[in-house]
């Protein structure tokens, strides 16, 4: 059973919500940090919720400060994302070991 830490964020005080996400200040520095911790497998799955205010992160840490920690070095930290919680989650449904 594999254990993950699920992160919930949300658009902070720089967020302009007149623009989509990928017009934002900053995105290209903010998608090149995301797209390397996808790369390092810190990240396993992430994006926004339908409302496009909150972001919810899959991610493979050892806890909750080392996610606390990683995405406060996103250029997007404080500005345009913030934390709001950060929970341990416990796989029991996982169709990919099914199939082994």
């Amino acid at each position: 059973m594999a254990i993950f830490l699920v992160g919930l964020t949300r658009t902070g005080p720089l967020w302009d919500s007149s623009r989509p996400m990928e017009e934002q200040a900053d995105w290209s520095a903010h998608a090149s940090y995301m797209d390397g911790l996808v790369d390092a497998g810190f990240v396993i799955l992430g994006g926004p919720l339908a409302d496009e205010i909150r972001v919810v992160l899959a991610v493979e840490a050892g806890s909750a400060d080392e996610v606390r920690a990683t995405l406060g070095r996103d250029p997007w930290s404080g500005t345009h994302l913030v934390v709001d919680t950060i929970e341990p989650w416990t796989i029991r449904l996982d169709a990919r070991e099914a199939r082994r």
